[in-house]
């Protein structure tokens, strides 16, 4: 048996996540699909998470294993021959045939875009939250600053999620403003669900002034997700990269 990991980008907004469901299409359900048409029997995929409704990706990491030989371009140029305009396989690679994609990544970088602005951004709007109110970056980095280290991110977590645990690490959470523009990129080593959307949510009504920074660490303290933010639209945030041991 062959492993091969397959890095996939694709505009979320038809779809009704990644994972597959009884209640729509889904991103997963799509490649599959088109990985049966070149290989010529059906294919399950393993990702290294999953985005939900709405949620774009740039390298969203996934493998499977397959029995024959076939040239790693069959998986980018052939496959994406039968995928529609809105998902591409980026890159294919062997890996190791006991290979994880979800336990071995050891961090996931996201981001997310706000246009704050008066005016809506046509171009913009499938891709971007608009936040009209003006926003003071300072103060939103202040809050977003408790954020790194390993915390208990209950708070930070929608109400049907069914992880078993809620502590995550952090690594960085890095606001910079471009024009309108402002984008918020967290790295840690794993989140749960809506976790990246409710702490956007939360640094937006500290940016308003509606909520103090300190907020964030009595969140992490306490854990009362209604003290939080509203979770963020889903079109703003976008899977940018899953990072692997450069062994793998």
């Amino acid at each position: 048996m062959t492993a091969i990991l397959l890095t996939i980008a694709y505009d979320g907004t038809a779809y009704c996540g990644w994972q597959n469901q009884p209640n729509g299409t889904a991103v997963q359900q799509v490649v599959e699909k088109a990985l049966e048409q070149v290989i010529g029997e059906p294919v399950q995929i393993r990702s290294s998470g999953r985005t939900d409704a709405g949620v774009h990706a740039r390298a969203m990491a996934a493998s499977f294993t397959i029995d024959r030989e076939l040239p790693l371009k069959a998986y980018v140029e052939g496959v994406n021959r039968h995928l529609p305009a809105d998902i591409a396989i980026q890159t294919a690679r062997v890996v190791a045939d006991d290979f994880k994609p979800i336990t071995m990544a050891h961090a996931k970088q996201y981001r997310y875009s706000i246009i704050n602005s008066t005016i809506r951004s046509p171009l913009d709007r499938s891709y971007s939250w608009l936040v009209r109110e003006p926003l003071n970056l300072q103060a939103m980095k202040e809050g977003a600053h408790h954020f790194i280290g390993s915390h208990n991110f209950a708070a930070f977590r929608a109400s049907n999620c069914a992880a078993k645990t809620t502590v995550r690490r952090i690594d960085s959470v890095t606001i910079t403003q471009e024009d309108t523009r402002i984008t918020i990129d967290v790295i840690g080593g794993g989140f749960l669900k809506n976790m990246v959307r409710i702490m956007v949510g939360t640094l937006v009504e500290i940016g308003k002034g509606r909520r103090e920074p300190s907020l964030v660490k009595t969140l992490l303290h306490e854990g009362d997700r209604i003290m939080a933010g509203s979770t963020a639209p889903a079109c703003g945030l976008c899977l940018m990269e899953v990072f692997y041991p450069e062994t793998i």
